[in-house]
């Protein structure tokens, strides 16, 4: 045999058993992590649960929420602890994202925003510090032009402080949509852009701060375009499928934000149970790969699908924050499945758990950033 054909037939044989190889056909670190927490299982059965949203309390850091999308009736609101608080019944709502210092008169408030898929509309609330209620704060209907709106993420922009949604769809049409207050009070919005991606897109994260969208294409890859409305539709694809750590699908993505302007591009990769680390910065570098196992108490993530991540140091369970995914098969300690839920698993374990440890910043404040 060629060492050539040597090569390849160890990179075959490695690959089934589930290395992450990369081009030279060396392993990357995929490493191991579990979970401490997690939230009571969402309402509805089967598919149910998909994509969190981490809301910081702006007096009180450990009175911080947790707020996922229940896609089959709603919104769904936790502690840190993982208890539900609120819920409300909203419809089929997919996606859901978090801003903060919206200008509504003379103050500043926080919106979470969700794409429902019940109306084909982008639904959005105003989130009380005082109650932990979410209130709906559209000033009518704004109904997308999509096929059915599917994947939903904010942005606002650095540049001129305006904040934007951006609405996906399974045929891989995007729409970016201005959001504006109303004299009474409401948001309302306005299309400005809207481009095609490919085939099927969900999963997507601005990064307020550099100005740049990111959107998952379910079985091609990640792709990082401009965030400005204004800007070029010019793109790059930073990872795709044909390399061996992403694997279709491609779901959620997050991003851990540091000082400087430094953090990471976090992608939960349903297809192999695992979560892929880019470089926030430059030509996001792929860095490695992460799973979330079982302990005693709490089951290993798999299926995953929507996720989010925090770097703020928020109570003694999480000092430096926390990463949260979406599990798809949901196992009471007894070993019975029970409905969908989300893991909680703190920053540190994941950051020191790497050869090269990533950063921690638990200083940093993205709400102060907006």
């Amino acid at each position: 045999m060629t060492r050539l054909f040597l090569i390849i037939l160890l990179v075959s044989i490695l690959s089934s058993c589930g290395q992450l190889l990369n081009s030279e056909g060396e392993p990357y670190p995929c490493i191991e992590v579990t979970a401490t927490a997690e939230t009571e299982p969402v309402y509805s059965l089967d598919d149910a649960a998909d994509d969190p949203a981490i809301w910081i309390h702006p007096t009180d850091p450990a009175k911080s929420l947790i707020i996922a999308t229940n896609k089959k009736a709603g919104l769904e609101v936790y502690t840190l602890s993982g208890k539900r608080i609120f819920f409300t019944q909203s419809g089929r709502v997919n996606n859901v994202d978090v801003r903060y210092g919206f200008p509504m008169g003379n103050q500043m408030i926080d919106i979470v925003a969700a794409s429902n898929r019940s109306f084909n509309t982008i639904s959005l609330y105003q989130i009380s510090e005082d109650t932990l209620v979410l209130k709906e704060i559209s000033a009518r209907t704004i109904t997308s032009g999509l096929d059915e709106v599917y994947g939903f993420c904010l942005y606002k922009s650095a540049n001129t402080g305006k904040f934007y949604a951006f609405v996906n769809s399974k045929n891989g049409n995007v729409e970016q949509w201005e959001l504006f207050a109303t004299a009474d009070q409401k948001i309302d919005a306005a299309l400005v852009r809207n481009f095609h991606v490919g085939l099927q897109t969900e999963g997507c994260v601005a990064d307020d701060a550099l100005g740049y969208f990111y959107i998952g294409e379910e079985n091609a890859g990640i792709w990082k375009y401009f965030a400005e409305p204004d800007h070029s539709n010019d793109r790059k694809m930073i990872a795709d499928t044909s390399l061996p750590y992403i694997t279709a699908d491609i779901e959620g993505l997050t991003i851990y934000q540091a000082a400087g302007q430094k953090g990471y591009l976090i992608a939960s990769i349903q297809g192999d149970n695992l979560f892929a680390v880019f470089e926030r910065e430059g030509k996001n570098r792929f860095i490695g790969c992460f799973r979330i196992g079982e302990t005693n108490e709490i089951d290993e993530v798999t299926e995953t699908d929507g996720i989010d991540v925090i770097n703020l140091a928020l109570n003694e369970q999480f000092p430096n924050g926390f990463f949260i995914a979406q599990d798809g098969y949901n196992f009471t300690t007894d070993g019975k499945k029970t409905t969908q839920n989300f893991k909680l698993i703190p920053w540190e374990t994941i950051a020191g758990s790497f050869d090269k440890k990533l950063h921690i910043d638990n200083s940093f404040n993205p709400r102060l950033q907006q």
